[in-house]
């Protein structure tokens, strides 16, 4: 686990704007968003606040899940997934089997250049986390974003391929 995944700390960590600017698209719904919207970035009408993978998800929708937890993220890709229709940010865990899967079912993914200093609730910047992060896109909408992404230099995006029978 990550230091910044650590159990006890915050899980509260924004999305900064460049990101965004980089996929240059907006979001109909942040599924993952904190109570305070006071300092979160995200381009988009909706925020879901709680209880988020209870809810119906409607649109091209932003996730920045929370970070702590081993195995938490595999609840939100699922429902991404389920959904078809956004993009979901995640830390770099290639050999994670949540990444693994996530990796087979979106349509394309972005590793992100260099390591995210996502913003604090105060809206200041963290330090770098000790892992990098990866954009899953589902959907034509998110691919065409992470390729606009990749085509500002955010990273590289790869195109998910049908396996070979």
């Amino acid at each position: 686990m990550a230091q910044h995944e650590s159990q006890g700390l915050s899980d509260e960590w924004y999305t900064p704007k460049h990101v965004f600017d980089a996929l240059g698209c907006f979001f109909d719904m942040d599924v993952a968003a904190p109570v305070d919207l006071t300092h979160v970035c995200t381009p988009a009408i909706l925020f879901i606040k709680s209880d988020s993978l209870n809810k119906k998800w409607k649109g091209f929708v932003w996730c920045n899940p929370p970070f702590g937890g081993r195995n938490s993220k595999a609840l939100w890709l699922d429902k991404m997934s389920d959904h078809g229709n956004g993009i979901c940010l995640t830390p770099d865990r290639s050999s994670a089997p949540w990444w693994q899967k996530a990796a087979k079912e979106c349509d394309a993914l972005l590793m992100i250049s260099g390591k995210i200093k996502f913003l604090k609730p105060d809206g200041t910047l963290g330090i770098s986390p000790s892992t990098g992060t990866t954009l899953f896109a589902y959907g034509e909408k998110a691919v065409i974003a992470l390729n606009h992404a990749a085509n500002n230099k955010l990273g590289i995006a790869f195109k998910r391929i049908e396996p070979c029978k």
